[in-house]
């Protein structure tokens, strides 16, 4: 059992051997008698154990019956048999907060050695899930895998040198740190642009805004959304294509999921065949247009640049400018989105709604055409970096996804 790819000083060492977990960690399983501890602990798939409460933005247990609930210490692991898109088969993450209490659900182990990092590592990858596909159980909750305990704990894990293992987990985590530096020079470009545009947009209750390029002094217009723009629902009861309808090159269509950053992510979005098209009578997108998330993650928008021809799902609605400038016009429909959301949602809804009339009726504020250029290109220069920035972490991602399928033995393949 061999990884593809080795650090030279550990060339000629040998293959890897196969370790069940029960003989390097131990389950931990001390219950909270008299609700000692009550800061309770989830594992979520995208950011690994966090306070229940900052997760959900509420307290799910109830606090004074946390008696069944385990204790677990900094440096403990914790399964979450929970599956989604992004856990498959549930994830296991490190506990690197403090301690607390996690729910009875959840499976809690230790390692015997404080310097498992390399595990950490290997339990982001997804070479553990074929074993535990294989020992769940198959009647269970479509939503959460069914496992013994003692079985999670019998999971085959690779097993070297500590040295070797060091080495690998030092390796990955320094692309974390990485990663994470450039996530924050992201997260700082965006608060910039949200600062800039507070600046550059009139305020609530202001007909100027407080920054002008030089040059230009004639006041600002306010006039509803639909008289500068078309608007296009999206086809009802149309939420995705058929099988049948689907095509590896055709012509997008688009979801709210499809969203990212003021562009459509045409990597996760379905491409529909010509036929599918033409039969679709609701919007058709083209190049120039603004889609625009009326449920859901409302105000959720991007400007159509990259491609010219598609159509949208019915929780999106089609922006087409008309005698305004369309970047700025996206540029103002990404300011004060919290403040529209709560001016236009249609109420008594059981969840926030908004619809092409309503958004319609919507003030936006309008200079003459030249200052909307400045405006526009000057924050879609913003935009630019940021995109940049997004893909920089996208390829740093890639990367280390490479690294681990090389640095880490598969023992599936052994298996096989």
């Amino acid at each position: 059992m061999l990884p593809r790819l080795r650090f030279p000083e550990f060339e000629n060492t040998g293959e890897w051997k196969i370790c069940a977990l029960n003989k390097l960690a131990m389950r931990i399983n001390t219950r909270n008698h008299d609700n000692l501890i009550t800061r309770v602990l989830t594992n979520s798939a995208i950011d690994g154990v966090v306070d229940q409460s900052d997760y959900f933005d509420r307290e799910v247990a109830n606090p004074k019956n946390l008696e069944n609930y385990f204790v677990i210490d900094k440096g403990d692991y914790v399964y979450n048999p929970r599956i989604s898109a992004t856990a498959p088969v549930g994830p296991i993450s490190k506990n690197k907060i403090g301690k607390g209490v996690m729910s009875p659900l959840y499976t809690v182990f230790r390692f015997e050695n404080h310097n498992n990092e390399f595990y950490e590592q290997y339990f982001k990858t997804t070479l553990w899930h074929h074993y535990l596909k294989s020992v769940s159980n198959t009647g269970a909750r479509h939503d959460r895998m069914s496992i013994s305990s003692d079985s999670f704990m019998k999971m085959p894990l690779p097993y070297r040198s500590e040295e070797e293992q060091q080495k690998i987990a030092d390796c990955l985590s320094s692309l974390d740190d990485l990663i994470a530096a450039e996530n924050k020079k992201l997260e700082a470009l965006k608060a910039h642009k949200k600062g800039l545009m507070q600046k550059l947009f009139p305020a609530e209750g202001k007909t100027v805004p407080e920054w002008r390029f030089p040059g230009f002094a004639d006041a600002w217009e306010q006039r509803e959304l639909g008289d500068h723009c078309d608007m296009f629902n999206g086809d009802r009861g149309i939420h995705y294509p058929n099988a049948d309808d689907i095509v590896t090159e055709g012509i997008p269509f688009i979801n709210a999921g499809d969203l990212q950053d003021g562009k459509v992510n045409l990597d996760t979005a379905k491409k529909i065949n010509r036929a599918k098209y033409n039969q679709l009578g609701g919007a058709k997108i083209r190049l120039g247009d603004i889609v625009y998330c009326l449920r859901g993650t409302l105000g959720k928008n991007a400007f159509i640049d990259n491609f010219d021809e598609g159509t949208v799902a019915s929780s999106l609605v089609v922006i087409r400018p008309n005698g305004i400038d369309g970047r700025y016009l996206f540029q103002v429909l990404n300011s004060n989105i919290e403040y529209r959301q709560r001016t236009i949602c249609d109420e008594g809804a059981a969840q926030p709604n908004l619809s092409a009339r309503n958004l319609s009726g919507f003030k936006i504020p309008v200079p003459a055409k030249e200052e909307q250029k400045h405006i526009s290109m000057f924050l879609s220069g913003i935009d630019d970096l940021i995109a940049e920035q997004t893909q920089k972490i996208g390829s740093l991602k890639t990367h280390k996804k490479g690294l681990m399928q090389g640095l880490f033995p598969s023992i599936e393949e052994v298996d096989k």
